[in-house]
C-alpha cells in the first residue's frame, strides 16, 4: 500500500510536526521489530560488526567519546 502525504494531508502539517510524526513513526517499529525486513547483506554486516567487537572490543569509540568529537567539529 502506498500512501501520499497529499493524501493523508500531511502537507498541512509543520516542518516540526512532520519530524515529531515521523519520530512516533520510527518508534512504532520496534513494537514488533522482527517486522522490520532487514537484507542478507544488513545481516551479513551486522555479524561482521559484532565478530569485529568481539575480537577486540576496545577498538572502537565509546558513544560519549564520539558525541565529544562530533560537538568539536561544530564549534570551530
Amino acid at each position: 500500500m502506498s500512501i501520499s502525504m497529499k493524501e493523508l494531508g500531511l502537507e498541512q502539517l509543520s516542518p516540526a510536526e512532520r519530524i515529531l510524526l515521523a519520530e512516533e513513526l520510527w518508534d512504532s517499529l520496534t513494537v514488533c521489530p522482527e517486522n522490520v525486513p532487514v537484507t542478507d547483506a544488513q545481516r551479513e554486516d551486522l555479524q561482521r560488526r559484532l565478530d569485529a567487537y568481539r575480537d577486540d572490543p576496545k577498538a572502537g569509540s565509546t558513544w560519549e567519546d564520539v558525541k565529544s568529537r562530533l560537538r568539536g567539529r561544530g564549534e570551530g
